[in-house]
């Protein structure tokens, strides 16, 4: 039903300062799939992992939550590498990768989803591939396509030579999810609520932009949204925003705003559903907050601290919606 396509790699967390890390199995695209399986959804990685331990352990990882991985270990290939050094509980990264994607077939019938970003759509060789796929899957117009830009500075180089390229994807995309710290770094002079308005423009039905401690700001044809931030205890932020990006997506599935066919329906997302939306996926990935790595929860967590908040709301009768219409 949902297709990923993109890198599956280890993340090595460790302290700033000290000696010591831990391999954890990451890859932006590869935690989308891992935290859409855990909530419920089938869903399929299409994904370049190499022939060695690390690779095993990220394929066992994988499947053990319900993840048909497409693509790995192969033969002649290393598993890729992100080191993810914390301070005071926020990553920051290096990387040691090479992503070569071989041509990718048109999806089966079945696929309601595409969702890729990331590194798998900066990185040449294997870019080129995955921008073909979106480019005929868009054409086909059976799938909504989600994009995440997820930002790596240290990769790109210069903001102003990844701007259009961005800019093509989010053109092609049905819902795009991004951070204000990526919209800082590719437009440091404009604030992310006008980005987000100015990428609406381009084509996609959804933007939501995430901003940490200060809540998600998500955009539509007729809505313009603010919420806040999820309570967390945090622990780091490895795979959060990954995280978000699953929850995200499966609330929409759930609200049945997934498939080619109900892309007006998406657009015209009413204010209860997108309030909703937004909250499941703030929560998912405030879980991710509180323990170490990209370790998305299951359905039944999720739903345990949706019953939890909804009982707070209804007995102090608070509200922390801001909500115009018509943008």
């Amino acid at each position: 039903m949902f297709v990923v396509v993109g890198e599956a790699l280890v993340d090595l967390v460790g302290q700033r300062g000290g000696r010591t890390f831990v391999a954890h199995p990451g890859g932006s695209p590869a935690n989308v799939a891992l935290g859409l399986a855990r909530l419920g959804v089938p869903v399929t990685l299409m994904t370049r992992i190499g022939h060695d331990e690390l690779g095993e352990m990220i394929f066992e990882h994988l499947q053990a939550s319900g993840v048909r991985v497409n693509g790995g270990p192969a033969q002649g290939m290393s598993t890729s590498l992100a080191i993810a050094t914390l301070a005071a509980g926020v990553a920051s990264y290096d990387f040691r990768i090479e992503w070569d994607m071989p041509a990718l077939a048109p999806l089966p019938i079945e696929t309601r989803c595409l969702h890729t970003g990331s590194l798998a759509t900066a990185l040449s060789p294997g870019n080129v591939n995955v921008v073909d796929l979106l480019e005929r899957e868009r054409a086909r117009g059976r799938v909504t396509i989600s994009y995440d830009p997820n930002v790596r500075p240290a990769l790109l180089g210069d903001a102003a030579r990844a701007r259009p390229s961005t800019e093509r994807l989010v053109a092609l995309s049905d819902v795009v999810k991004v951070s204000d710290e990526d919209l800082r770094w590719l437009y440091p002079d404009q604030p992310d609520e006008l980005v987000a308005q100015d990428w609406l423009g381009l084509g996609p039905a959804l933007v939501v932009v995430t901003r940490g401690g200060m809540g998600v700001y998500a955009v539509s044809a007729g809505l313009e949204l603010h919420r806040p931030a999820a309570p967390i205890d945090l622990v780091d932020t490895v795979g959060a925003g990954d995280s978000f990006t699953s929850g995200l997506l499966e609330a929409l599935h759930r609200a049945d705003l997934i498939g080619g066919s109900r892309r007006e329906a998406l657009s015209a997302i009413d204010e209860s559903t997108l309030v909703s939306v937004v909250d499941a996926a703030a929560l998912t990935a405030a879980i991710t907050c509180s323990r170490p790595g990209a370790n998305p929860p299951t359905r039944a967590e999720v739903d345990a601290l949706l019953a939890a908040r909804d009982y707070a709301r209804d007995a102090t009768g608070a509200s922390t919606t801001d909500v115009r219409h018509g943008t």
